[in-house]
């Protein structure tokens, strides 16, 4: 599998690369720093997945979307940016971006929304997600701690809380906890509510 990194900062490209190079399933790690270069990547090299920044310069890294979905690319695309704004969000959903990553993220979360990409499923960064949830709903969202926001981002993901645990590294009795808690700040009566409420903030 060969994968394209397209940033016009070559030190985040580099960092890029070096948290990917230990994937046994990446063939090809591809670097581009314009749009021009990594059109010309996409229509000569075969990808299975571009990771591309909002901002390449002068230059927006969407359209790189925009022309390789009219071209009929079957390629993935995640977004890597420092933007939180709700409108680079919702232009990177327009354009058909599969998934959404915020620039501090860890190396296991950027290399977590590349496998959850390459499966077909889209990936948000849990730190757009609260944001997108808290302007949908605002009252009672605000009142969830950070590690409350973690285990309703899993729920919305339809995950058990065995796989909530296992995933977050906190007991199962812990994540009970936080479920009851949760639940009880968003007035609502079961799980799936609370699910759905996440999901319908972020469009899934």
């Amino acid at each position: 599998m060969n994968i394209l990194i397209v940033d016009d900062h070559p030190l985040v490209r580099k960092g890029i690369l070096s948290a990917l190079s230990c994937e046994k399933y990446i063939d090809i790690i591809f670097e581009a720093c314009c749009t021009e270069e990594a059109l010309n990547i996409i229509n000569s090299q075969h990808l299975s997945l571009v990771i591309v920044d909002l901002y390449l310069g002068k230059e927006d890294g969407l359209e790189i979307i925009k022309k390789a979905k009219k071209a009929e690319s079957k390629v993935k695309f995640i977004i890597l940016t420092s933007s939180v704004k709700n409108g680079d969000f919702t232009r990177s959903e327009e354009a058909g971006a599969d998934g959404y990553i915020i620039k501090d993220a860890f190396a296991e979360d950027i290399i977590y929304a590349i496998r959850t990409v390459l499966k077909g499923k889209r990936f948000i960064d849990p730190e757009i997600i609260e944001y997108q949830v808290k302007n949908s709903y605002g009252e009672g969202f605000e009142d969830l701690t950070p590690r409350e926001y973690d285990v309703l981002i899993e729920l919305g993901k339809g995950l058990s809380n065995y796989e909530i645990a296992h995933k977050l590294f906190i007991s199962e009795n812990t994540v009970k906890k936080h479920v009851s808690s949760i639940l009880l700040k968003l007035q609502v009566n079961h799980r799936t509510q609370a699910a759905l409420m996440v999901n319908q903030a972020v469009g899934l």
